[in-house]
């Protein structure tokens, strides 16, 4: 069923960006000079749906960016809790050890006083 919606939803999709890229293929000067806008000392000519992808992917990156940084919190929460683990599971292994050289009497194995 995941891979059916992801067919339908990605492919009419694709087909639009596709016939969208196509028609307009046209170029256009892309100024990031304020100051003078006649003669501008950076630009550069490039196809209109170019600039369409380009913010689309910006956007990606930025949301991708912003996402990663909100889930910092439970990244160290979970790296805590394994480090947590790891902790507790070398004292199983000590405790377990000592056990088996007999250095510990299990306490259902000890006399009552």
């Amino acid at each position: 069923m995941k891979r059916f919606l992801s067919w339908a939803i990605g492919l009419p999709a694709a087909i639009v960006a596709i016939a969208f890229a196509l028609a307009n293929r046209s170029m256009v000067t892309v100024s990031l000079d304020p100051i003078s806008p006649e003669i501008p000392w950076m630009a550069f000519s490039v196809p209109i749906w170019s600039i369409l992808f380009a913010g689309v992917f910006l956007g990606l990156v930025v949301g991708w960016v912003a996402a990663w940084i909100n889930q910092s919190k439970w990244r160290k929460a979970a790296h805590s809790a394994r480090v947590h683990l790891e902790e507790e599971m070398a004292k199983k292994t000590a405790i377990e050890k000592r056990l088996n050289n007999g250095e510990m009497v299990p306490v259902e194995n000890q006399p009552m006083l």
